[in-house]
């Protein structure tokens, strides 16, 4: 009888700790490996490397529209696909940075169905993230980690500023577009004010090593370390804590109330869903191909996650 009941406690145990496992409801096909994803009212922006935007009604998870960008030629003058590094939407105008020509970077404003160079490759700048701050200002940065502002209507720059002597990683802006967190590879994360580009604060006590990915919602900051750990950051409260994973944390996400934290937790590419406040691990998600690119919170309970390959994976936290 202690035998059976011995067995019972461990199939219990067992069947706990993988009972918040969750697989996708649905699956997105993209044009490519997916290097950003844009969230748009009803609308999904999914950016490739096959020189395309793939657009997705977020209630029917059909794709929509297709943007494709010209190919580009390689140091050996043959047509190749142009990889898109990030993209944005303001209103009916979409930003396009993609790889350009002999290193260099191209940035697009797509409208009305014309795609607009604004910035090409001939100006030779390393643009590595680009997004819109309003409809006139665009905020970017240089793989040599120094951030821009740049006015779309009088082609200027407008501020400048370099952030460190690291190279860049990622930047995230606020909601409200008035603050933006810059990760790179010191593991540091800079907040300045997203106009003035005045530095407003530096955070570095939690990753110790390159710095992937940063997101920014309500205050919280959450971080993915190539030192193993995804990083929380509370700015008002000044204080933070860390989470461990087994494999080199490629990607992070803050719900809209920044609640729940989600992190690429192993080598298996699963996603740890987290309780911010009391630290608690809530859901794995699973099924995950390839190496991670994107978590993106649709509300509280419903997230897309990208990787490598052309699959973005839609889940419903509790199903």
């Amino acid at each position: 009888m202690k035998i059976f009941n011995y067995f019972i406690l461990i199939f219990t145990l067992t069947y706990n700790l993988f009972a918040n496992d969750l697989k996708p409801v649905n699956i997105l096909e993209t044009s490519g490996g997916v290097t950003d994803l844009v969230l748009d009212k009803n609308r999904l922006l999914a950016a490739t490397v096959n020189s395309t935007i793939d657009i997705f009604d977020i209630n029917s998870k059909e794709k929509i529209d297709t943007i494709k960008i010209p190919k580009i030629k390689d140091f050996l003058g043959d047509l190749i696909e142009s990889k898109i590094y990030s993209t944005d939407i303001l209103e009916n105008k979409i930003l396009i940075l993609s790889q350009g020509e002999s290193g260099g970077r191209n940035l697009f404003i797509y409208e009305d169905k014309k795609l607009i160079n604004i910035i090409d490759d001939k100006k030779r700048l390393f643009i590595a993230y680009a997004k819109f701050l309003d409809e006139n200002h665009i905020i970017y940065a240089l793989l040599s980690n120094q951030l821009f502002i740049y006015d779309i209507k009088n082609k200027t720059t407008l501020n400048e500023v370099q952030v460190s002597q690291s190279k860049f990683s990622h930047f995230k802006l606020s909601l409200d577009k008035t603050k933006v967190i810059v990760a790179d590879e010191s593991g540091a994360l800079s907040l300045f004010d997203s106009k003035s580009l005045k530095l407003l604060q530096v955070f570095k006590s939690q990753n110790v090593d390159n710095v992937f990915q940063v997101d920014l919602k309500n205050n919280t900051l959450i971080s993915a370390g190539q030192d193993r750990r995804c990083a929380i950051y509370n700015i008002d409260k000044n204080n933070s804590f860390y989470k461990d994973s087994n494999f080199l944390v490629y990607s992070v996400a803050l719900s809209p109330s920044s609640k729940k934290g989600a992190f690429s937790s192993d080598e298996n590419n699963n996603v740890t869903v987290f309780d911010v406040s009391s630290k608690e691990n809530l859901f794995r998600l699973t099924n995950i191909q390839n190496t991670l690119t994107n978590i993106l919170f649709l509300n509280e309970n419903e997230l897309f996650i990208a990787s490598d390959d052309n699959k973005i994976n839609y889940y419903k936290l509790g199903e």
